[in-house]
């Protein structure tokens, strides 16, 4: 069994491509935090590439940004290939299937919607 599941942020904005044939794919990264942290007290982080293919290509590129919180299920997947210059380069990478945006919505203002009966006053 070849299964992965992460909550990380993003490192940077997503990129959208397309292939030769019209499929989209969108590549980022997420930071995802260690359980434990060092004994100095600083926080282990690991970094993580994510792949993602056809319409959830296209809706992660348009709603998600640096910074954001996501979920992210899939399988981890490695292949090489040659660089320009000439060297066999390695990559390893999570090819997701389920992306879950984790950061709240927010409208074109920046505030988040909050449901009357939350409000403190009347």
């Amino acid at each position: 069994m070849n299964k992965v599941i992460l909550i990380g942020n993003l490192t940077k904005p997503p990129e959208l491509r397309t292939t030769g044939s019209g499929t989209s794919i969108c590549t980022f990264s997420i930071a995802v935090n260690r359980k434990y942290r060092a004994q100095d007290g600083s926080q282990s982080t690991d970094f993580f590439e994510i792949v993602v293919w056809r319409k959830l290509a296209e809706n992660c590129a348009r709603w998600l940004d640096k910074g954001k919180k996501v979920a992210v299920i899939g399988e981890l997947q490695t292949r090489s290939y040659e660089a320009k210059d000439g060297s066999r380069r390695h990559v390893t990478e999570i090819v997701a299937d389920e992306v879950e945006f984790l950061t709240p919505k927010q409208d074109a203002n920046g505030f988040v919607d909050v449901d009357d009966e939350d409000l403190p006053f009347e």
